[in-house]
């Protein structure tokens, strides 16, 4: 693994939009859609945001926040303190996520470098549940699915899960798009009892759901042009609901 800092999910994201346009629901909305707009606005951001302002990010409505601590077993994000902290000093739910290479090594190896790493969880109602990051490999277009097989895939998740719930007690947050899991998992339903962080960018709604959820928990509605640092996202219920959601 080379040692230079890792793509942005921004850029990632970029290279799944070429390969799956429609599911990703074409540009980026720099605006709330309107038929979410009462919801609780969040952001998540990354070492390509730096030192984030945070008390402007609350002033300008963000009430939680996804911080990226890890990618694979051999990359840290070097503002992770900064961010992670800082975020909750500022009065804003944060958690952790870590950005899955599948290819490199097991999830459950994946799992405990990411818990060790910033990705652990407390029940003090300001820790979100670990989230993994899980989409297009930006670093081969012609192993887009990491070379995994769908069944191979699905088993990579599913020791990563089962490797955070053993050693934080909260199953992971799920982040993808809808075309990533139908491409590379098979449109699995074997996930429907973990929260899912879909990132669909379309002023229509977050449209098509993987198979086995019924809602999502967490839309990802634009990809770095909204007023928040980083990528804009919405949480599927009130504040105190989310503050229960990060509780347990």
């Amino acid at each position: 693994m080379a040692t230079a800092p890792k793509p942005s999910r921004r850029r990632n994201r970029a290279f799944a939009a070429s390969v799956a346009a429609l599911a990703l629901g074409g540009t980026a909305l720099a605006e709330i859609p309107v038929s979410a707009a009462a919801k609780p606005r969040g952001h998540d951001v990354s070492s390509h945001q730096k030192k984030v302002n945070w008390s402007s990010a609350k002033a300008k409505g963000a009430r939680f926040v996804y911080v990226k601590a890890t990618e694979s077993t051999t990359y840290r994000n070097p503002y992770f303190g900064q961010q992670y902290n800082g975020s909750r000093e500022a009065g804003l739910i944060r958690g952790a996520y870590h950005f899955a290479l599948p290819h490199r090594s097991s999830g459950k190896t994946q799992a405990r470098y990411f818990v060790n790493n910033g990705g652990g969880w407390r029940a003090d109602g300001w820790t979100l549940p670990p989230a993994l990051d899980i989409e297009y490999n930006p670093y081969d277009r012609k192993r887009k699915c990491y070379g995994l097989s769908d069944s191979a895939m699905v088993g990579w998740i599913k020791s990563f899960s089962d490797e955070v719930k053993r050693l934080t007690g909260r199953r992971p947050v799920i982040y993808t798009t809808t075309h990533w899991w139908k491409t590379c998992t098979g449109d699995s339903a074997a996930f429907g009892d973990h929260a899912l962080w879909l990132a669909r960018y379309d002023a229509g709604g977050a449209g098509e759901l993987p198979a086995g959820w019924k809602y999502w928990t967490i839309w990802q509605y634009d990809n770095g042009s909204g007023s928040l640092p980083g990528d804009q996202n919405l949480f599927n219920g009130s504040t105190n609901r989310l503050k229960r959601f990060a509780k347990g």
